[in-house]
C-alpha cells in the first residue's frame, strides 16, 4: 500500500466517528454499511489513532482490513500487524484493541457477530507507552 494512502477506500469513509469518539485516541471516521440483521461499519483511522481496550460480550466481531497498516492486540498477547486482506476473528469476551500504525491511515470493515443480548464494554485507553513500543 502506498504511503500516500489517505484513508479513501472501496467503501465510503463516512463522517467523523462522533458517537464513539470518547473511546478512541485520535481521530476516526465511521460509515455504517448495513444494519440489516448484522451491523457492518467501515471504520477509518487517521495515523496514530486507536480505540480503547474493549470487550464484545456474547457476539464477538470480525474485522476485514481494506487499507493502510494497523494493529490488533488481545490482552496478554503480542500485537499483530494488520495489512489489506487480513481477517481478524475476535471471539466474544476477548479483551482487545485495534487501530492505525503511527505513520499510516488504517481502514477495516467491522462486522458484529449477531447474538442475543450482545453488548460492548469499553475499558481504559491503550497507553502511549504500550502503543509506542510497537515496531
Amino acid at each position: 500500500m502506498s504511503e500516500t494512502f489517505t484513508g479513501e477506500g472501496i467503501f465510503p469513509k463516512g463522517g467523523l466517528n462522533e458517537a464513539y469518539a470518547q473511546y478512541f485516541t485520535g481521530t476516526s471516521y465511521l460509515a455504517v454499511l448495513s444494519t440489516e440483521g448484522v451491523f457492518i461499519g467501515n471504520v477509518t483511522f487517521e495515523p496514530g489513532c486507536r480505540n480503547f481496550w474493549h470487550v464484545h460480550h456474547k457476539g464477538g466481531q470480525i474485522l476485514l482490513v481494506t487499507g493502510g497498516r494497523g494493529w490488533y492486540q488481545e490482552a496478554g498477547k503480542p500485537a499483530r500487524k494488520l495489512l489489506p486482506g487480513d481477517v481478524v476473528n475476535i471471539p466474544a469476551e476477548t479483551r482487545h484493541w485495534h487501530g492505525a500504525a503511527k505513520d499510516s491511515w488504517f481502514v477495516h470493515v467491522a462486522i458484529e457477530v449477531p447474538a442475543e443480548g450482545k453488548s460492548n464494554e469499553w475499558l481504559e485507553p491503550v497507553t502511549d507507552e504500550e502503543y509506542n513500543a510497537l515496531d
